[in-house]
């Protein structure tokens, strides 16, 4: 089930009080004090029953896409659902799954590819949420003045680095690569043997954080990065986009979703649902208060936990941030994934989706909506 949040235009009317009203909307509103992220804790419902569990361990990939938990966080909305969170940046998706199926964490944010590659293979993922929805600019191929690369078919034969194999964002560029007449097989991607990936040794993984100056010192041709490591490599080291991902068969497509156990989502129901209203809030946050999201990437700490500076922040492309699961939606990454070898088969996601009576997310979308 998938909804819009509660408060969107409660957030909105709040906003436009304070600012010109701007054409675009609300997506641009400002953050602060009578804010409409104010507005959204102060009206958070906590009415679950009592947490089994109240101290999470929850693994997250530190881009753009995990905007929603960053100021569901930094706003104190989990705290609010009497919830501690302990997180962690992801280095991959995969890093993620490896560490939530021993029990390490409780509960993780990366890309569908990862999960439903593992829910294929027969490992018990549940995803409980969406995360994030490409929009323009959020993720793209870059290369560097020096290669004098200006066109993706001058990547036949070259590295483009990507956070890990078969990813999404490896199967963002074999769909562009392929819709622009390029054979993807003619282009290479990190494997753990090249150079690139090699000292990370994690199995062809690049870490976000590092792919910029991997990119800079020519380790690789071309680097694929979302934000706010794609703002990062423009302004901090010169980068210059070849190719933005958001077109072809892979526009408006579901790149991050929020991930449990099987187990551990009946084990832990109201947990889950704490944790899921909590997030929903800052999904609708993220969607609609640009300043909150740039506050909550300010206010992390260190570059590898995700923290960006205010330059940064100012200029980085957000994607959408949808609340609850739409499975239509979802459906077209196993479609993409079978249509480009990364599933030997077709696969129904609805076999790893949070089933609609484990959480109601209608009391999060607005009359009407």
């Amino acid at each position: 089930m998938l909804v819009k949040g509660k408060w969107g235009s409660a957030a909105c009317a709040v906003a436009l009080t304070a600012v010109t009203v701007l054409a675009a909307g609300c997506s641009s509103s400002s953050s602060g004090s009578g804010s409409g992220a104010d507005l959204i804790a102060d009206t958070l419902p906590t009415n679950y029953g009592p947490a089994e569990t109240t101290t999470l361990n929850v693994g997250v990939v530190p881009a753009m896409d995990s905007a929603g938990f960053f100021v569901a966080q930094n706003e104190g909305l989990f705290a609010k659902e009497g919830l501690t969170i302990n997180y962690s940046p992801a280095t991959s998706s995969e890093t993620a799954i490896a560490q939530q199926l021993k029990g390490q964490l409780q509960i993780s944010a990366g890309n569908y590819v990862s999960y439903i590659e593992a829910a294929a293979k027969g490992d018990p993922l549940e995803v409980v949420s969406e995360g994030s929805v490409m929009q323009q600019g959020a993720q793209t191929i870059f290369v560097m003045p020096k290669s004098h690369i200006t066109q993706l078919s001058q990547l036949k034969g070259k590295l483009i680095g990507v956070n890990a194999p078969s990813n999404i964002d490896y199967l963002l560029d074999v769909s562009v690569l392929k819709e622009n007449g390029i054979d993807p097989t003619a282009v290479g991607f990190p494997t753990g043997k090249d150079k690139a990936s090699a000292q990370y040794k994690d199995d062809g993984a690049i870490p976000f954080p590092f792919m910029a100056q991997d990119l800079a010192s020519g380790e690789m041709a071309a680097a694929t990065m979302p934000e706010p490591f794609a703002s990062i490599a423009e302004q901090q080291f010169g980068a210059v986009p070849l190719a933005d991902l958001n077109q072809g068969a892979t526009t408006d497509f579901p790149i991050e979703g929020y991930v449990v156990t099987k187990a551990w989502a009946r084990q832990n129901p109201n947990t889950l649902k704490r944790f899921l209203a909590a997030l929903s809030a800052g999904q609708e946050i993220a969607d609609t208060d640009r300043a909150a999201v740039e506050k909550a990437f300010e206010d992390l700490k260190g570059a590898p936990n995700g923290q960006v500076p205010a330059s940064i922040a100012a200029v980085m492309a957000l994607d959408t941030y949808p609340i609850g699961i739409d499975q239509t939606r979802l459906q077209r990454v196993a479609n993409v994934m079978f249509q480009f070898g990364l599933l030997t088969s077709p696969y129904k996601v609805s076999n790893m989706l949070l089933p609609s009576s484990s959480f109601n997310f209608s009391p999060f979308s607005a009359p009407g909506a």
